[in-house]
C-alpha cells in the first residue's frame, strides 16, 4: 500500500518508489530495473510534477505519505533547478503552489489558444442566431410588462404596421393579445409615429415609450412635396386646438368629403406630423378588403356599430407629433447619444450595416463619434465581432459575452423558428447578405428581399427556407453534404409541417388553405431532396403540390 491505498506503479519507477517509501517490491523484477537510486524524493516529486498541473506541499505530501520535511526539501532542489516553478497559479489558492516549468508553458499556450478562439470573429449564422437570443425570440415573455420591455427594445426601429401585431410582437410576446398594447396606448405609455408609406394601405411606424419621444424622435428633413391646403388646415386646427377626434376637425377645417380630410390625416401620418392615441384607426387602415367568405363568416358576429358617420381608419383623437428642436449641436448630440443606447439595447453589437437597416438620418456618421466616446470610457467595447462585416464594430460587454457562450455551448436540439423577413431579429438581407443555394441547389427564380409578408425560417442562425406570402414556390438553403444536409431537411420539414397545422388551426388564416408547396427552388416539389423528408413529416402529395390535413386540436388546447 502506498499513502493507505493500493496502487499500480509502473515497473521502471519500482527502484524509486522502494527506496523513497520504503515498501518491500515484489519478487521476479528484473536486476537492471532494481538498481539504488540517489535521490528517490525528488524523483518522485519530479515525476508528479510533471503529470500534475500546480499542487501544494500538502497535496504532494499526501499523495505520498510522507513528511512534509522531505518534500520541502526535495521541492527546494527542483525549484532552484529550474525545473519547477513556485508562485500563486490558481486562483484562491491561499498556499504557495509548484508547477512543473513545461506543464506551465503548456496550460499558458493552451489559453491563450482559448482567448484567442473567444475573440475571432463569429460566422454569419452565429451573429443571427445571438440576434435571436438577445431580442428574446427564443425565451417569450408574457404579460405587460414583457410588452413594454419588448416595445423598449423596439423603440424607433421602422416596422411595418400590418405585420406588427400578426408577426413582430408575437415573435417576442407569448400569446400576445391586441388589446394589452391598446391598454399601454390608453395609459399614455407608448406613442406610434409614422415613417413612410408603404403601397397604398401600409406603411412603417415606428413605436415610443411616451417619455423617450422627444429624445429619439429623429429630426425632420422635411417633407419631399409640399403640404397642400387641406394637410396646412389640418396641422394649422392641431396645432390650434391639440388632440381632437375626426368629427370636430373635419368641421374644424371646413367640412366637405370626409375621405379627402381621412386621406389628408394618413399623408400627414407617414410624414410623420400626424398620430392617433389609439391604433384603432391605424389597424382599419391597414385592413385588407374581406373576402365574401371571411364576410359571411363574421356576419352573425356582434360587433361595435357607431351611431356617428366617422370612418374607422380615422377613430380616435388626432394630435401633432412634437417635433423636438434639434438646431443646436447640443441638440443634435444629446439626440445621437440617446440612438446608440438604443441601438446597442436593440442589437447588442452596432455595425455600419445595422444603421444602414434602421435607415438612419445621417447613417452610421450620426453614432459613430458617440460609439467612440462610450469605448473609450471603457463601457462599451470595439473590435472584429462578426466575419464579413465593417472593422467599426461596437458591442456591450454583455453581448459580447453571450456571442462567446454561444460558440462554446451549441445547441442541444436544432433551434427553429419562423420571422417576418423585416423582422428587426433577422440580419438576413440586411445586415448580412442573403446566402447561395448550395451547388447541388438551384438558384432562386427571383431575387430574394426583406418585403412585407415574405417569412424566412431559421436553424441555429442559419437561414434554411424563404417564403413569399401566399406564395406556393418556397427556397430553401440547406447544407451541400451529409449528415447535415438530411439532418437540415428533417428539421425544416417538421417545423413547416407544424406551421401549415398552425395556420390551418388559426380561425383567421384557415380559409387560405393552410400552406402550400408546389415548387422548391424552381424545380417541382415532389421532384426536390426535400419531398421524402415532407411526406415523413406529414405532408400529403397533391396535384397541385403538397399540402398537409387540417387536424383539429386536442381536447383542452389553448390554441
Amino acid at each position: 500500500p502506498i499513502a493507505g491505498e493500493s496502487r499500480f506503479i509502473a515497473v521502471e519507477d519500482a527502484a524509486r518508489y522502494r527506496d523513497a517509501l520504503r515498501i518491500t517490491l515484489p519478487k521476479g523484477l528484473p536486476k537492471a530495473l532494481l538498481q539504488p537510486v540517489a535521490a528517490p524524493v525528488l524523483e518522485l516529486i519530479r515525476r508528479y510534477a510533471r503529470t500534475h498541473g500546480p499542487f501544494t506541499l500538502h497535496e504532494a505530501a499526501a499523495r505520498f505519505g510522507l513528511d512534509l520535511q522531505s518534500i520541502e526539501t526535495a521541492l527546494r532542489a527542483l525549484v532552484l533547478d529550474g525545473r519547477i516553478l513556485e508562485g500563486g497559479f490558481r486562483p484562491g489558492e491561499s498556499h504557495r503552489e509548484y508547477c512543473d516549468a513545461e506543464s506551465l508553458r503548456l496550460i499558458r499556450n493552451k489559453s491563450l489558444a482559448r482567448l484567442r478562439k473567444e475573440i475571432e470573429p463569429a460566422e454569419p449564422q452565429l451573429f443571427a442566431r445571438f440576434q435571436t437570443h438577445w431580442q428574446g425570440i427564443l425565451s417569450k415573455r408574457r404579460g405587460l410588462d414583457a410588452l413594454l420591455d419588448t416595445i423598449e427594445s423596439l423603440q424607433s426601429a421602422p416596422l411595418p404596421a400590418s405585420l406588427l401585431e400578426s408577426q413582430i410582437l408575437p415573435a417576442r410576446i407569448a400569446r400576445y393579445n391586441p388589446s394589452d398594447l391598446d391598454t399601454l396606448i390608453a395609459a399614455g405609455e407608448v406613442v406610434w409615429v409614422g415613417v413612410d408609406p408603404i403601397g397604398e394601405r401600409d406603411g412603417r411606424i415606428a413605436l415610443y415609450l411616451a417619455d423617450k419621444l422627444a429624445d429619439l424622435l429623429p429630426p425632420r428633413t422635411g417633407p419631399s412635396e409640399p403640404l397642400n391646403s387641406r394637410e396646412e388646415a389640418i396641422v394649422a386646427q392641431l396645432a390650434r386646438g391639440g388632440a381632437i377626434f375626426f368629427a370636430q376637425l373635419h368641421e374644424a377645417i371646413g367640412g366637405g368629403y370626409p375621405g379627402e380630410t381621412v386621406d389628408a390625416l394618413w399623408s400627414l401620418v407617414w410624414r410623420g406630423l400626424v398620430t392617433n392615441d389609439t391604433l384603432h384607426a391605424l389597424r382599419a387602415w391597414i385592413a385588407r378588403p374581406e373576402t365574401s367568405r371571411s364576410s359571411k363568416r363574421q356576419h352573425n358576429q356582434p360587433a361595435f356599430r357607431s351611431r356617428r358617420t366617422t370612418p374607422q381608419s380615422a377613430q380616435g383623437r388626432w394630435t401633432l407629433v412634437a417635433a423636438p428642436n434639434r438646431t443646436s449641436a447640443a441638440a443634435q448630440t444629446a439626440w445621437s447619444h440617446a440612438l446608440a443606447h438604443q441601438l446597442l439595447h436593440r442589437y447588442g453589437i452596432v455595425t455600419r450595416e445595422t444603421a444602414a437597416q434602421e435607415n438612419l438620418p445621417g447613417g452610421f456618421s450620426a453614432v459613430y463619434e458617440v460609439l467612440k466616446a462610450l469605448e473609450a470610457q471603457g463601457r462599451i467595447r470595439r473590435g472584429y465581432f462578426v466575419a464579413g462585416l465593417g472593422a467599426a464594430q461596437f458591442a456591450l460587454p454583455a453581448a459580447v459575452d453571450l456571442l462567446r457562450s454561444l460558440r462554446t455551448a451549441p445547441p442541444a436540439n436544432s433551434e427553429m423558428l419562423s420571422l417576418a423577413a423585416t423582422d428587426p431579429a433577422n440580419p438576413w438581407g440586411s445586415i448580412l447578405r442573403w446566402p447561395q443555394p448550395a451547388e447541388n441547389e438551384s438558384a432562386p427564380a427571383t431575387s430574394l428581399t426583406r418585403s412585407v409578408g415574405a417569412t424566412v425560417i431559421l436553424r441555429n442562425g442559419e437561414l434554411v427556407a424563404y417564403l413569399r406570402r401566399n406564395n406556393p414556390a418556397i427556397q430553401v438553403f440547406l447544407p451541400a453534404d451529409d449528415p447535415d444536409r438530411s439532418a437540415a431537411a428533417r428539421d425544416l420539414a417538421a417545423f413547416l409541417s407544424n406551421l401549415a397545422q398552425e395556420l390551418l388551426q388559426n380561425p383567421e388564416t384557415r380559409h387560405h388553405g393552410g400552406l402550400l408547396i408546389d415548387t422548391i427552388g424552381g424545380q417541382p416539389a415532389h421532384e426536390h431532396f426535400l419531398a421524402p423528408f415532407l411526406r415523413e413529416a406529414g405532408f400529403h402529395s397533391s396535384p397541385r403540390g403538397f399540402h398537409v390535413r387540417y387536424v383539429p386540436p386536442a381536447a383542452g388546447s389553448d390554441r
